[in-house]
């Protein structure tokens, strides 16, 4: 496990630190509460109770938002099928081994994740469940055309550090996947995510902050496909973008990554969007800080 660090965040839950990436799988504050927070609460699960789901977790990771979607399902008794994405199959080998991780589930989680580890897949009366091993780029197109998913889960390392699967092309790949209401959820608010995800044509929310998080202003993003305000019940967990979230969009950081062929480094993605930032007339990021009284730290291009 040399390439990750274990962490114990501040909710006692545990994560990992990437030595390649030099980031965290979690926030500080806790795995466990970003995790409900960012991915489970926003997901709206009761809308599914005694339907079925179909559940795309893009970057599965040590598995925490993949855990607590089954969680939830096995109580409410919906079934699910999951397909996952990851390229690396040491956080899964970390989860399975650490007792503290597994205790926070029900024990049919470990069940299924003792399954995909071994045989990538796992299935039973309620659920259905796969784990593509590999660049994510080149294994979403493995799924099924004919599957649309109800959920997407964005979860990669961020993306100044992993900008593969935050590009135009990819995140077309994602939306296609998305069923006529269906949500794309994920911890980003990057202004390069979220316009490219407007201009893919989907609707844009911000999770909302818990009231004790200081200058955060947003947890995160949800995009909707075909955002219909007579159908969407009130939601306490996202809303519209702000009047100053709005003007983010507007700023140099909004510049998407791109990646034509899908295939190309972490470092050409960057310079390529550097070199386009440098040449663009919108607004510098500096300036919409300032403007907002934002620090550096508060929010991720």
């Amino acid at each position: 496990m040399s390439e990750f660090i274990e962490v114990l965040t501040k909710d006692g839950s545990y994560s990992l630190r990437s030595v390649f990436y030099q980031e965290n799988f979690h926030s500080l504050l806790g795995a466990l509460e970003e995790t409900k927070l960012k991915f489970t609460a926003p997901s709206n699960l009761q809308r599914f109770k005694g339907k079925s789901l179909n559940v795309l977790d893009i970057c599965f990771g040590l598995g925490y938002n993949s855990a607590s979607l089954l969680n939830e399902l096995i109580k409410q008794k919906t079934y699910l099928n999951l397909y996952a994405l990851e390229i690396n199959k040491k956080p899964l080998e970390y989860s399975l081994r650490n007792k503290s991780f597994l205790e926070l589930w029900a024990p049919k989680v470990k069940k299924i994740f003792e399954s995909l580890y071994r045989k990538d897949y796992f299935e039973n009366q309620f659920f259905k469940c796969s784990l593509l091993w590999g660049d994510a780029r080149e294994k979403i197109n493995i799924i099924p055309s004919a599957i649309k998913f109800d959920l997407i889960y964005l979860d990669g390392f961020s993306p100044q550090k992993c900008p593969q699967v935050w590009t135009i092309e990819f995140l077309s790949k994602v939306t296609e996947k998305l069923n006529s209401e269906g949500y794309l959820i994920t911890y980003s608010s990057s202004a390069a995510v979220r316009k490219t995800l407007r201009n893919l044509g989907l609707e844009i929310f911000t999770i909302k902050p818990s009231f004790n998080k200081g200058t955060l202003w947003s947890q995160g993003t949800v995009a909707i496909s075909k955002f219909d305000k007579n159908k969407l019940k009130p939601n306490f967990n996202f809303e519209k973008l702000s009047v100053m979230e709005e003007e983010h969009l507007l700023t140099k950081a909004s510049i998407p990554y791109r990646d034509q062929d899908l295939n190309s480094s972490k470092d050409d993605i960057i310079k390529k969007r550097l070199d386009e930032q440098l040449f663009s007339d919108l607004v510098s990021t500096n300036k919409w800080r300032k403007k907002w009284g934002m620090t550096k730290s508060s929010f991720k291009s």
